[in-house]
């Protein structure tokens, strides 16, 4: 007998996507939508899944299965995707210009600024201070710009 028993990594199949019946996985979609999008409760730092699953009255397993196979992306990149538009709003909005990003970052429900600036860029590819930058140079210049 080998030394060593190596076999070749077999692909597992996505148990997640059978999990789920599509009319419950529907359901739980616009269930999903409405708690954390229209009640806003991705703004709480504290929103887990887990806490997403008991008020739904499920498990966090068909949260995951339904997260990933309706909005093609995990739970935390789904709920940091509405920070961040969020965030932006807020980046850009005169009534908050003096806030510091930290300030942004606590407000639309991130832990840290490390974790903020990781999840900006990585959704716009830049650093949130450099879109408030470029967002208000954009708007200075179209002002400058005579009506046509």
């Amino acid at each position: 007998m080998a030394k060593y028993n190596i076999t070749e990594k077999k692909e597992k199949e996505a148990t997640y996507r059978t999990l789920v019946s599509p009319a419950l996985m529907d359901q739980l979609k616009d269930r999903i939508l409405e708690v954390v999008v229209i009640q806003k409760k991705y703004l709480d730092k504290d929103y887990s899944a887990k806490r997403l699953a008991e008020d739904l009255g499920t498990n966090t397993r068909y949260i995951s299965a339904v997260v990933n196979v309706k909005f093609h992306m995990n739970y935390a990149s789904f709920i940091n995707k509405y920070r961040i538009d969020e965030a932006m709003s807020i980046l850009v909005d005169k009534r908050y210009k003096d806030l510091r990003v930290e300030e942004v970052s606590d407000m639309v429900g991130f832990s840290n600024r490390q974790s903020f600036y990781a999840a900006f860029y990585k959704i716009k590819g830049m650093t949130p201070k450099e879109y408030k930058m470029e967002r208000m140079k954009n708007l200075a210049a179209k002002k400058k710009t005579p009506e046509e």
